[in-house]
């Protein structure tokens, strides 16, 4: 592959886009008296949130790759911080489950929500075909990097 090819440039401008967000993550977990995995374990809730998903604390684990354990000790933390609340499932009352506070979602808001407003703009300027391609496009970049991570 050459250094002017494309499809590599574009790899080279994920991995840029990739190295900036953990970069703010970081900051805005250092800012908050976060460890990184608990941002990530937030992001995860607040997806599963979005998709109307349950998710226990063995379902977190598996999703961050922490052991049990760990994951215990991450939901503690978030718990005792205010940003997580552990809940009893209405279906099954011996089940766990795991909800955002309103006060981690404001406090998100506040940090990320100037960025997610230009972003949301910057695809304001492209059409809807162009938006749709954009969408396919990151789609498929988490699956390529999904299946990475899938192998042994």
């Amino acid at each position: 592959m050459s250094e002017g090819e494309p499809g590599l440039q574009v790899v080279h401008q994920l991995r840029s886009v990739t190295v900036e967000l953990d970069l703010l993550g970081a900051e805005f977990a250092q800012r908050n008296g976060l460890h990184p995995t608990d941002l990530r374990a937030l992001i995860c809730l607040l997806d599963a949130a979005r998709s109307d998903t349950p998710v226990t604390p063995g379902r977190l684990g598996a999703q961050l790759g922490v052991n049990s354990a760990g994951t215990t000790a991450l939901v503690d933390r978030l718990e005792r911080l205010g940003h997580v609340r552990r809940v009893r499932d209405t279906r099954d009352r011996r089940r766990v489950l795991l909800e955002v506070d309103e006060r981690a979602v404001a406090l998100g808001e506040l940090f990320f929500g100037p960025l997610i407003t230009e972003i949301v703009a910057a695809m304001g300027t492209f059409t809807a075909s162009e938006a749709e391609t954009v969408q396919r496009f990151l789609l498929m970049v988490q699956k390529i990097i999904a299946g990475q991570r899938d192998r042994p």
